[in-house]
């Protein structure tokens, strides 16, 4: 390994090539590595030149010296073995020879729009996009619902699925078919690129991806095999460049202007499949799905995404240019690319990844940003819906029977009466606990919520096969849409007809409650139901997933390998027992890089001690006392005044920042005439995270982004003016600026973390959790009360690593880290910190001592 050459565009830090070669190592092995190397080391580029040299050797020595397989399996004799390895590189060289050239045209072409465009020459007109692409209104045939067959033919029918040698099931080719596409190949037609291996590299968010994709293009790769027709000097022999795409969702892609300007994804998604039904009228359908006449316009898509790097508005553009839809456009390419990246939700779910046609077997699979992953999991596949929803799904649903009751027929009248019987069954049950005096938040019984209006007799998985395969909620959904939208424009004879019902401006929630009832599916041991009183929505019903592991367990298993890596994945233990317990231990490799920065630009120390002597402990029931927010902001006092440039507080709530600064501008310190606050105001003007409204179900929206986006702006403004005073910024662990967040240089020269962010332990889902954790933990002989403990210490700890990384951005950086709890001084604690601060960690301290070190280790930096 020592002589490996990785093409890393920089000369690699010890712990980038310590962290490349355990990645290198894993691909090769067919592991699945946890890896973590802190954020400013090169993470990502080290990810990205990883990957690609294994992936390109990969591909070198299986078409020069073949799949040790194919000679120690195959009956046939040497020669012949011999001869299909050349015909198979051949076969490679003429694609790739055909796809360079055609990328090269690609690239020629847009280099001579470039130059017209400086020059000042009009572009070519190509197909107007904004057009009003709906057509007459919908015809209501569309939202009527086809005659569902009976269960028996039902199963039958799935269970003819069969696969024949194109590889594809008959539905895919039945969908094919409806999209104009052949599956037999033609004459004349480009020959087709197998399914090789390939990376698919998953993050957070769509921001997070596209600075992966800039990263991309600072990667100079050898190609995986030289063309002996080529000059050995020849660029393109020496150098090949990486073929990517970004998949994204039809709320990132879509390029109808009358289906993206609706926001929700949801209801993109509920459109964007509406407008694609054989019974809607020509004029209706969206003009840019993909068609039999369109597949040039595909493969030019194709070429123009791969000629060079693009992030997802590069995609969505090119799909406009080209009048093509990008989100069914880019499925094709992907053929070709050796490196796809993704959000969490498209890889994660599997089926996202059944609907994007995307399978993982026997590629590479590389999630950046692990820390959040099992969160993510349990945030894409749990579900909330409260009382308000499921009556307003129930009133839409009675205005949609109104006008085609007449219409159904034998299982659809059926299963239509039992949805309505459910449903009842939901808003009987949710009214009687939402009226019950001494509310109190807990577990449900499922059962209990089916115990009414005979819906105990129901068989569910029937129902919820039903509703799957009519696309009931769909067509409630869309003929709701349809009435608002007519009474809207105030034009059509629907909106004049009197309805018993009322559907107003709400929007349609029959698929929100769908996704809902589809949760009773799931086996009871991985997740719980749970009912709540919210402020906001009222009574609320939730389904949570406790257990992670069954839901990705179908991505380990189909991937060749699996990378997690992240810049903060301490503690690791909690993936090697709840994600991936089902492994042999000797299939998960494990690395916690150090920091890129000498151990002299950090220091990190736990505050145990207040200036009055007394000890800190930010527990639940000590932490509201006068006396320790007084003795809190006494130290963020003295602390501030020998911290320069910016300074970040973060405390474990909301709550708690909003009690301690209103605490702060009543309450004076001993001897002073001033509140607390504005002796902090004299020193550095002090800015406040804003409480999000709403924390977002799905974990790669950004809704709390720009929420905070203000108060950032703000304080780093301040930091910048020059005045010499910097900034104090309070913010909290967990919230938006806790993740995510550059706090480089100036702007971070200090990070204060005040207490501990445990979870409520008394909570519903915390009780729940830490019941199944217990029970697992005893199942396989181990001590369950300790296992409960070191997971929920696990979850508070992932939460103050996330914040006390903000600071240290790359290896010039230098900043101050203080802890400020007594339980940062034990071991067990801070066994569970990154590797990079662990070294670093001093001896705990109290707050005048604190100064001192403060002053030392700022002098003489710059």
């Amino acid at each position: 390994m020592a002589g490996r050459e990785y093409h890393h565009p920089y000369t690699p830090y010890d712990i980038q090539t310590q962290f490349m070669h355990a990645v290198y190592d894993c691909l090769e092995n067919g592991k699945v590595g946890i890896f973590e190397s802190p954020t400013g080391t090169g993470k990502s580029l080290s990810l990205i030149c990883a990957s690609l040299t294994w992936l390109r050797d990969h591909k070198k020595r299986t078409l020069e010296e073949g799949h040790p397989l194919e000679a120690t399996d195959s009956d046939e004799p040497g020669w012949m073995v011999e001869h299909a390895r050349k015909q198979k590189k051949q076969a490679a060289l003429r694609r790739r020879r055909a796809l360079e050239s055609r990328i090269a045209d690609i690239k020629a072409k847009e280099l001579r729009a470039k130059n017209r465009y400086q020059h000042g020459a009009r572009s070519h007109k190509r197909q107007e996009v904004t057009s009003d692409v709906d057509g007459a209104t919908p015809n209501e045939a569309q939202f009527i619902l086809a005659d569902y067959e009976s269960d028996e033919d039902n199963s039958q029918k799935t269970a003819e699925k069969t696969y024949d040698d194109s590889g594809l099931s008959a539905e895919t080719q039945a969908l094919m078919k409806q999209f104009g596409y052949s599956v037999e190949k033609e004459n004349g037609q480009e020959e087709d690129a197998p399914d090789e291996i390939k990376i698919f590299i998953c993050s957070r968010t769509h921001s997070q991806l596209t600075q992966f994709s800039s990263e991309l293009n600072r990667v100079k790769m050898p190609p995986a095999i030289n063309d002996t027709s080529l000059d050995e000097n020849d660029e393109k022999n020496i150098v090949e460049e990486v073929k990517h795409i970004t998949l994204g969702s039809r709320k990132n892609l879509c390029i109808n202007p009358k289906v993206n300007k609706l926001g929700k994804a949801t209801t993109i998604n509920e459109r964007c499949l509406e407008l694609q039904q054989p019974n809607i009228s020509s004029d209706s359908k969206c003009p840019f799905i993909p068609t039999k006449e369109s597949e040039a316009l595909v493969n030019d898509f194709r070429d123009h995404a791969l000629a060079k790097i693009r992030d997802i508005e590069d995609l969505m553009m090119t799909g406009k240019q080209l009048g093509i839809c990008p989100y069914y456009a880019s499925r094709p390419a992907t053929r070709y690319c050796e490196i796809v990246t993704l959000p969490y939700p498209l890889l994660l779910q599997k089926s996202a990844r059944e609907a994007l046609d995307l399978s993982l077997k026997d590629h590479i699979v590389i999630i950046d940003e692990a820390h959040n992953l099992m969160d993510a999991i349990a945030g894409i596949y749990s579900v909330s819906v409260s009382l308000a929803q499921v009556q307003q799904a129930r009133m839409q649903l009675t205005v949609y029977l109104q006008r085609f009751r007449n219409k159904l027929k034998g299982k659809n009248r059926v299963y239509v009466a039992q949805t309505v019987r459910v449903l009842d069954a939901i808003i009987a049950w949710l009214q009687s606990r939402g009226s019950e005096s001494g509310f109190n938040d807990g577990l449900v019984d499922p059962a209990s919520l089916m115990s009414g209006k005979g819906v105990d007799q129901i068989n569910l998985f029937k129902l919820n096969t039903y509703l799957r395969d009519s696309r009931l909620a769909r067509k409630v959904d869309g003929y709701t849409n349809h009435v608002i939208q007519s009474r809207e424009e105030g034009s059509q004879q629907d909106a004049k007809k009197p309805l018993k019902g009322e559907i107003g401006q709400s929007l349609p929630v029959l698929t929100h409650v769908q996704q809902f009832l589809m949760s009773f599916m799931n086996p009871s041991a991985e997740g719980r139901f749970f009912v709540s009183k919210e402020e906001s929505s009222g009574v609320v019903l939730k389904y949570l997933l406790l257990d992670p592991t069954f839901h990705f367990k179908d991505i380990v298993e189909e991937a060749r390998a699996v990378v997690l890596a992240g810049g903060t994945m301490s503690p690791m233990s909690d993936y090697e027992h709840y994600l991936l317990s089902y492994l042999d231990p000797s299939r998960i490799m494990t690395l916690s890089c150090g920091h890129v920065i000498p151990p002299s630009n950090l220091l990190a120390i736990p505050v145990v001690q207040t200036s009055s002597g007394s000890g800190f402990e930010f527990t639940f029931e000590k932490r509201n006392s006068e006396r320790m927010m007084i003795d809190l902001g006494n130290a963020i006092l003295r602390i501030t005044q020998h911290i320069p440039d910016g300074l970040v507080v973060f405390f474990p709530s909301y709550s708690y920042l909003d009690l301690c600064a209103a605490a702060w501008k009543r309450l004076r310190p001993t001897g002073s005439d001033v509140p607390l606050w504005d002796s902090v105001l004299k020193i550095k003007p002090i800015f406040c995270e804003q409480r999000a409204e709403q924390k977002p179900l799905d974990p790669t929206l950004a809704a709390k982004e720009t929420v905070a986006a203000s108060v950032l702006k703000a304080y780093s403004s301040a930091v910048a003016s020059g005045n010499g005073r910097g900034a104090l910024l309070l913010a909290v662990m967990g919230g938006t600026l806790s993740e995510g967040i550059n706090f480089s240089d100036a702007l971070g020269r200090g990070v204060v973390v005040v207490g501990m962010p445990f979870p409520n332990p008394h909570s519903a889902e915390w009780k729940a959790k830490v019941q199944y954790i217990s029970a697992k933990a005893a199942a396989k002989g181990l001590d369950a009360k300790a296992a409960a403990r070191d997971f929920y210490e696990n979850a508070c700890m992932r939460t103050v690593n996330q914040c006390v990384g903000r600071a240290i951005r790359h290896r010039g950086d230098y900043a101050a880290i203080l802890m400020l709890d007594r339980r940062y001084a034990g071991t067990r604690i801070q066994a569970k910190l990154p590797h990079w601060i662990r070294a670093s960690l001093t001896h705990g301290a109290g707050v005048r001592d604190v100064e001192k070190r403060l002053d030392e280790f700022f002098a003489g930096k710059n």
